[in-house]
């Protein structure tokens, strides 16, 4: 049986994988849609092979080219870039950027300061609830305020999740509008040294965050039993640094410092302290009017790397490259189903090209479920750049 996670064994293992398990035509397909009106050669493909070489501006003009591409070069991780004007080259200075995928990056190092359970690299059930929040957040958000609708989502290969966005509006958009989306989708800010990093005023909430707080509401008493943020004087100190009213910060302090019962528990305390104290102060609490709102978005609301979004020619992992730390698959899931995935049932190379592991079977099984999600994405994306097309051609015979 194959070693699990033995990097050693990814310069024989891939070539197999990338001839019998990678989608080569349902990725061409992709590719070709996300690159259109140019040809599929102008896109930017870089490998990183064995021992970190690392290779930019590689492209290919059809399945042919990319699976001779992927035999000689056996790259150990395979990223996609931007569309040009031209065929990318290195040294090419006139080569311009025309369009990219609006690509979203959550990891849950980012989380650090939050989740309990893990730090850095490690990533478990109780801390994947981060990442199935941001799914369905930023899915919604994309969708309702946005009207996308060519939506990927792709597990990173190890502790974090992409979303690629294919509408031709959201290729075209320049770095000015995918910062808009970006900080748009941004409610915490501040560095290590800011204790209360969440700031909705006091007007009414905008629908969009009445929207995230709706999702946060369904994970967040799991999420507090999972993580106890409030079990240990240094995590109950986080929470009251977070209360700007002295008086109110006295009062919660009083209230739950001597509880020794669940944080589950001392969130409930902490909510009725501040609500009959609201009720008490009268008009002189507008300033922590959405209090609790602001503590769940500071504990639960999508942490992105805003630099990934706003850039334009920014590389991202292809979906079903193979994450070398792992061997790991960065699968194509459904976002209504981020809840529902275990992170030991998603496939690994040694695992799929292994008939004698255990969980060969139902690796094999996922891997096709992964594929079908993928397919499911791009025949829409055919379909309305089909559409599109005709559209603009109606038009230009209009004038």
């Amino acid at each position: 049986m194959v070693g699990q996670n033995d990097e050693n064994m990814l310069s024989d293992m891939l070539p197999i994988y990338y001839s019998r398990l990678f989608p080569q035509n349902i990725f061409c397909r992709w590719l070709s849609c996300g690159s259109s009106p140019q040809p599929l050669s102008n896109r930017e493909l870089s490998f990183t092979l064995a021992d970190d070489v690392y290779l930019r501006y590689l492209s290919f003009s059809n399945q042919k080219e990319l699976q001779t591409l992927l035999q000689k070069k056996c790259p150990h991780k395979l990223d996609i870039g931007a569309v040009y004007n031209t065929k990318p080259s290195i040294g090419r200075h006139d080569a311009v950027v025309l369009s990219r995928e609006l690509v979203f990056d959550i990891d849950l190092t980012d989380y650090d300061e939050v989740r309990t359970c893990c730090q850095e690299a490690k990533v478990c059930e109780k801390c994947w609830k981060f990442m199935v929040i941001a799914c369905e957040i930023i899915d919604k958000t994309l969708k309702e305020d946005f009207g996308f609708q060519s939506i990927l989502w792709v597990f990173s290969g190890r502790r974090g999740i992409h979303c690629w966005v294919s509408d031709y509006e959201a290729r075209t958009l320049d770095s000015p509008g995918r910062g808009a989306v970006a900080d748009y989708l941004c409610l915490i800010t501040g560095g290590d040294n800011q204790n209360k990093k969440v700031h909705l005023g006091s007007d009414s909430l905008h629908s969009s965050i009445r929207r995230a707080l709706s999702i946060i509401d369904k994970y967040f008493d799991q999420l507090l039993q999972d993580q106890e943020f409030f079990s240990t004087p240094d995590r109950l100190e986080k929470l009251l640094k977070m209360i700007p009213d002295e008086t109110l910060r006295s009062q919660v302090q009083k209230s739950i410092e001597s509880l020794t019962e669940s944080s589950l528990e001392k969130w409930k305390t902490f909510v009725s302290v501040y609500e009959n104290y609201c009720r008490e102060s009268g008009n002189n609490v507008r300033k922590i009017r959405y209090l609790t709102e602001e503590i769940k978005i500071q504990y639960c609301y999508p942490r992105l790397d805003v630099n990934v979004t706003k850039g334009f020619n920014h590389l991202l992992k292809s979906p079903f490259s193979i994450h070398p730390k792992t061997g790991k698959v960065s699968v194509v899931f459904k976002p209504s189903n981020a809840k529902n995935m275990k992170l030991d049932e998603i496939p690994s190379i040694y695992s799929l090209l292994d008939d004698s592991s255990p969980d060969n079977a139902q690796h094999q099984a996922n891997m096709r479920t992964a594929v079908k999600n993928f397919q499911e994405v791009v025949f829409s994306l055919e379909k309305s750049e089909a559409i599109r097309k005709r559209n603009d051609a109606n038009v230009s015979l209009d004038f």
